[in-house]
């Protein structure tokens, strides 16, 4: 019966460490075949293609500095107008919405998570870009356009992950709070969101990667413009929309292998913002231990 339960335990474990490495695999397969692929473009430009502006692919000219700049410019219009309201309505949510409320309206705002990017683009395109065009001017696609559809993208990660870290505020500080004569808004800004921080910055940060990578909503609404707009309004380009558009166009090695310089780029900033994460949280989580 031991020999039995040793048996259980210890395939148990080889099959975890089998499951964690294969993980590791896969993520080192994908780095190497990037850099394989992407070297003629390194060893041809080297670091100038970061900075290049120029994309002809006529005359194998290639600069990332357009789609790296309209990928970072949408996300952060992204970031700006999801944040607020993601976490407003967590904390509606978590502390002042009424119970009947609570079921539906969380399970309607989780619902947008499910909804395929290709329909957000589709809406963006048909929809949000006329209005654009209306209010703003231009032909309604660009960078502000994209970022509306980002956030609107994100607003659900951020929101749900945002309320279930402040749902675990024990509820004796909350009471020892309006028991000492706090309000409502002295307990969410004072007890509820210190308490639940590393949480909303955990949610803050997976949702900002998750719009840095982002594909089809934005290629339906960015513009496809290879070149630094002078307005958010204006047409432009992102490293996921540039991949989408451009690799059924290859004629030419090199510009295939820009390409895969662009994924590589996209990558690095993707793992970079996820490793800080996960670093941010088990900081935090020692942090705590060492306070107890």
């Amino acid at each position: 019966m031991h020999n039995k339960h040793s048996i259980k335990e210890m395939f148990f474990e080889h099959l975890t460490r089998f499951s964690a490495i294969l993980v590791l695999f896969f993520l080192s397969a994908i780095f190497i075949v990037l850099i394989i692929k992407a070297y003629p473009a390194i060893h041809h430009f080297g670091f100038s293609f970061i900075t290049e502006q120029k994309w002809a692919p006529n005359f194998e000219l290639f600069g990332g500095l357009p789609a790296i700049y309209g990928s970072f410019i949408s996300t952060l219009i992204a970031m700006l107008f999801a944040v607020p309201v993601a976490i407003g309505i967590a904390i509606f949510l978590s502390e002042i919405s009424p119970k009947s409320l609570k079921a539906p309206m969380g399970v309607s705002i989780e619902l947008l998570a499910a909804i395929p990017s290709v329909v957000y683009g589709m809406w963006g395109l048909f929809y949000l870009a006329p209005l654009m065009r209306d209010v703003f001017g231009g032909n309604g696609l660009g960078l502000f356009t994209a970022g509306l559809i980002l956030a609107i993208m994100i607003l659900p990660f951020i929101s749900a992950i945002t309320r279930d870290a402040l749902n675990t505020t024990p509820k004796i500080l909350k009471e020892s709070a309006y028991a000492l004569g706090a309000t409502q808004w002295d307990v969410i800004k004072d007890i509820m969101i210190p308490y639940a921080k590393a949480g909303i910055v955990g949610s803050v940060i997976l949702a900002l990667g998750r719009a840095f990578g982002e594909t089809m909503a934005v290629t339906f609404v960015m513009g496809n413009s290879h070149q630094i707009p002078n307005s958010i309004f204006a047409p432009a380009t992102s490293i996921p929309s540039t991949l989408a558009n451009e690799f059924s166009e290859v004629d030419s090695e090199l510009y295939l292998s820009s390409l895969y310089f662009l994924a590589l780029i996209l990558f690095i900033i993707s793992f970079i913002i996820i490793a800080f994460a996960k670093f941010y949280f088990l900081k935090n989580k020692r942090s705590r231990k060492i306070k107890k």
